[in-house]
């Protein structure tokens, strides 16, 4: 008696021009033209373009928050140059600069 070990896994066909050619059908992707959805998968891609819109309304609302942040930063630092300018103009009217 042979043990499973010597055995060959695969077996050949004695004739291999007899054998049978299969061929499967042309798998399309989702985003494929003529590509059909149906059911779940549908439902599956909607859900998904839904929360892609919300992620993205999402960081576009922290990056305009992060510009306001930045612009109110931005005045107010004009501000106090311009507030330094003033005491430097007065500092030089004191000192005779514009009288020369």
């Amino acid at each position: 008696m042979q043990s499973a070990i010597s055995r060959p896994i695969i077996r050949v066909t004695a004739n291999p021009a007899l054998r049978s050619f299969s061929t499967t059908s042309r798998i399309m992707g989702a985003g494929d033209l003529s590509s059909t959805k149906s059911g779940f998968m549908t439902e599956k891609d909607s859900f998904a373009k839904r929360e892609a819109a919300h992620e993205a309304m999402y960081i576009r609302q922290i990056e305009i928050e992060k510009l306001n942040r930045l612009k109110r930063k931005v005045e107010q630092q004009r501000k106090h140059m311009n507030e330094l300018d003033k005491h430097l103009d007065e500092y030089t009217k004191s000192q005779g600069g514009e009288q020369n």
